[in-house]
This record gives C-alpha cells, structure tokens and sequence, in this order.
C-alpha cells in the first residue's frame, strides 16, 4: 500500500465518528438526495445482488435495502476499518455483508453482480481505469456501474460562490466538527483534480461500458454516472 493511500485510509478512521453528521451539514442533507437517485438509476430488480465499494458508513448499501424491500444480496466493501465499524451499526438485521477490501482488488468471483456502486469515492482511488475495469469485471452481463462524485461547476457566479464555500468556509466547518485539520482541506483538493464529466466517461468507455449516461445534480457540484456491461 502506498503513502498516499495509508494517508487517506487514516484520514477516513479518524473521521468516521462524525462522518454522516458532517455529510449532513455540509451538503444541507443533499447526499440524500443524491443516494436515492443513484440507487434509483440502476433500476435493480428484487433478488438482485449488488456491491456497495467504498461503501463508508453504509448509506449506499441501506438505500438498496431500503428501495429493494430488502429482498437483496448486498455487499458493502472498504478499506477503512473505522467507517465499516460505525456502518455496521446501523445495520441492524439488514441483509448486508461488509467486507473490508480494496477497490483495485475485489475479493469476488467475475460474473456475479446485478449492480456495482460507488459513491464519493473513486476520487480517492489513484488508478481509477484498473478499478472501473475491475468493477466490469465482477459484473454480470447487462450489470450497471453507478458512479456518484463531486464536481466542480463549470462557469457564472455559482462556481465563484461555489469556490468560496468549498475553499474557505467548509474546511473551517469541517475541521471544527471532525477535529481533524487535514480531512477537510483535502477534500476541496481532490474534488477539483476529478476528471471533468466527458472525461470520467471516456475512463468508463475504456474499461469496457457502454450506454453511458451521466447527470449532474445540484447546480452541477455533483454528477452520477451509469453505464452498462455489454
């Protein structure tokens, strides 16, 4: 494991405790939104098995649960330790496996999942063309990929308002509530290295989908993307 990944392997057991709190505030509870839709997207079917990578604290995973009536096989993947150790507890008796593994090697069999999820994440994964690829992989024939990431927007006065926020109000908010000085000012860092929507799509094009669509959401700061497994 590299200095880079150990880095924000701690970053996230550091923060886990006030993790969904945070995603609370500082989206002014958006990420519920947005987790809906992503689910949503994918159109799985009762009975289905999905995987949840970078699954956090689990809302991904409860949202499928949630949509699905819990007649779902869920997996829900990390590699941070402290994030699945609060995930599990909101778990109750739901059908949900935690695992805790990395993105670029998935400990599964290829071929077995309807669906394959992952949000918030895969900014923080360096090689993101040997993950999408791996997603592919595990997936079934006609399985979907969805993606939910931050963005930046593009132009006029929301991406200078926008900016301001992110750069200099949120780290503040961030780093009081979490006490953890570096996590917060990371985040605004990686969000506006992250390949631009037409960009990420060529990386999922590459790895093999098709059917690529993708949408962004709340005035554009954050996109999904759905593709399919030919």
């Amino acid at each position: 494991m590299n200095k880079e990944l150990d880095f924000i392997k701690d970053m996230f057991d550091r923060i886990a405790p006030r993790y969904d709190f945070l995603n609370r505030l500082l989206s002014m509870r958006q990420d519920i939104v947005w987790r809906t839709q992503m689910v949503k997207a994918t159109a799985l079917q009762k009975n289905s098995m999905a995987l949840d990578v970078a699954c956090g604290t689990c809302d991904v995973a409860l949202e499928i649960s949630s949509q699905l009536k819990g007649h779902a096989q869920i997996f829900g993947l990390d590699f941070s330790f402290g994030m699945l150790r609060f995930g599990k507890q909101k778990l109750l008796k739901k059908n949900i496996n935690l695992l805790n593994a990395n993105a670029l090697n998935l400990p599964f069999k290829h071929h077995i999942f309807d669906a394959v999820f992952i949000a918030f994440g895969i900014r923080n994964i360096m090689d993101r063309q040997k993950a999408i690829k791996a997603f592919f992989n595990v997936l079934t024939k006609g399985g979907r990929l969805a993606v939910l990431e931050l963005n930046t927007p593009e132009k006029g006065i929301f991406r200078s308002l926008y900016l301001l926020y992110f750069q200099k109000i949120l780290p503040i908010l961030g780093s009081f509530f979490s006490k953890d000085n570096n996590a917060y000012s990371y985040l605004p860092d990686s969000v506006l290295k992250f390949p631009s929507p037409v960009e990420f799509s060529r990386l999922m094009k590459g790895a093999g989908f098709e059917n690529i669509k993708f949408k962004q959401m709340t005035f554009g700061i954050v996109t999904l993307f759905v593709g399919s497994k030919p």
